[in-house]
């Protein structure tokens, strides 16, 4: 049960010293919600639903404020390195938390791999001299060195690494804006003009379940805005950073991802087969559109960022998990432990694995193997989503019965609430039965299955949690023989 708890964390407990600063937790809180997948991947979105791409961007981004705004109202009571994790496991049973931590854990240490593998292309095109793995291995030595310092280096790192992406967001929104207001002088935007593209084609042209089918992208794209709740235990103040973060998030979407996706369909025509290539994604087509000289190269450095922010932040991420969920007896407990840095170091370096395994796969030509892991992780946000929703349905209701006191609270309880959950579950089988994502939806299913039957097995033959009542007894002990 959650209860109301100090400002910070417990530094002797825990192990974890607060490092972050606000300006810190305001940046990861926007470098979450910005990927990669933002300057590429929603070109994919655009393509295969036209401009209606704006209502999936815009239900995803609904759907990311009321999550975290659940979950803000969770994390404010309790900040816990653990996040909805911690939560899942009070509102709803050790094996809720035990499976979500897990699953979530396999989702960024998978996605590590892929992000280290786009940063090796994009630097091996510019430096051929290195191959691809070689790149690999170096960003993935260099960000785990970052995150076996101190945390305020981690924070240090997502600072920049976001500054670069707002700048380069900012600047496309600026630019974009003139061309749609006929005041940009360059292009081929000056001769098509305005909203042409968005007015005169067909606003939906694959229904509305393609909007639905598409959200899985998006949601793919908007995975990372809850890490702000991980990182705000390592601050002085977490509930107050959470309780500002959460309040943020609305612009941040607005702002950066439907202005973008606003921007782009109304000045490229929805089904211009460059949006959907890999190589190019929604800034590159318009930006070369619009005239900019040299424009995959500058968008391709922002990407580079982009992702080397991805990994550093899934790193951090995946090793807080692995410390809470060790703290909790569902992991082994030496990734609990801490070196001279405060940094949990055997998680950080497990957690790099399949970065290796990638640079491996890809000097032996054999990365279409890591191409079928990935399908895996493909709708680990909804199911992360759901179990938020749950959890918080649950522990409000408890809490409320027992009389406490809620300063952060979901909006019109326990209504949308139970919205977010029926949205989930029909977004979900829509995908099933619409069949564009049916291998994303089936591997991941099977996977979160195979994760939940160990999280049950470890609640009914209670795993780990015997050796960990035993080393807390012996240290009540030893305090109380002192």
């Amino acid at each position: 049960m959650i209860t109301n708890q100090p400002n910070s964390i417990d530094d002797s407990s825990q192990g974890l010293k607060s490092g972050l600063k606000p300006r810190h937790l305001t940046m990861i809180s926007i470098a979450g919600v910005i990927g990669a997948a933002l300057f590429i991947g929603s070109g994919s979105v655009i393509y295969s639903t036209g401009p209606a791409a704006l209502i999936a961007y815009s239900l995803g981004g609904l759907l990311v404020l009321l999550i975290m705004r659940m979950l803000g109202e969770m994390a404010v009571l309790n900040p816990d390195s653990g996040s909805f994790s911690t939560y899942a496991d009070r509102g709803i049973g050790r094996w809720a938390g035990f499976s979500i931590g897990w699953l979530y854990w396999s989702f960024w240490t998978l996605l590590m791999g892929w992000e280290a593998f786009v940063a090796g292309k994009i630097l091996n095109s510019w430096f051929p001299f290195i191959p691809i793995w070689g790149y690999m291995l170096l960003v993935t030595i260099s960000l785990v060195w970052v995150n076996l310092r101190n945390v305020k280096n981690y924070g240090e790192f997502e600072f920049w690494f976001a500054m670069i992406k707002v700048v380069a967001i900012v600047l496309f929104l600026v630019i974009g804006s003139l061309a749609v207001l006929h005041l940009w002088p360059w292009g081929d935007a000056s001769m098509l003009g305005g909203v042409t593209h968005l007015t005169s084609n067909e606003f939906m042209p694959n229904g509305f379940s393609a909007v639905i089918t598409a959200l899985l992208g998006v949601m793919f794209a908007y995975m990372g805005a809850e890490i702000v709740t991980v990182a705000a235990a390592e601050t002085n103040n977490p509930a107050k950073e959470i309780r500002k973060a959460s309040n943020s998030i609305v612009w941040r979407i607005i702002l950066f991802y439907v202005g973008s996706m606003f921007i782009t369909v109304c000045l490229i025509p929805y089904n211009n087969p460059l949006l959907k290539d890999p190589t190019w994604g929604t800034y590159s087509v318009t930006l070369t559109a619009l005239g900019i000289p040299e424009a995959r190269h500058i968008v391709n450095f922002v990407v580079l960022t982009s992702v080397c922010s991805c990994f550093n932040s899934a790193l951090y991420t995946c090793s807080r998990m692995m410390y809470s969920l060790s703290k909790r007896g569902d992991a082994p407990k030496s990734f609990a432990s801490t070196n001279r840095n405060n940094s949990p170091w055997i998680g950080v370096i497990f957690s790099s694995i399949f970065s290796i395994i990638a640079a491996y796969l890809t000097a032996t030509e054999s990365m279409n193997i890591y191409d079928v892991l990935m399908l895996a992780t493909g709708t680990v946000s909804l199911y992360v989503y759901l179990v938020i929703a749950i959890s918080q349905l649950k522990l409000r209701k408890k809490l409320e019965a027992e009389g406490k006191e809620i300063p952060f609270k979901m909006w019109l309880f326990p209504w949308l609430t139970y919205v977010v959950i029926i949205f989930i579950v029909v977004a979900l089988i829509t995908m099933v039965i619409e069949g564009t994502y049916f291998k994303e939806v089936s591997y991941t299913t099977l996977l979160a299955v195979f994760i939940v039957a160990l999280g049950i097995c470890a609640q009914k033959f209670n795993w780990g949690k015997d050796s960990l009542n035993k080393t807390k007894q012996d240290k009540i002990n030893l305090t109380d023989h002192s």
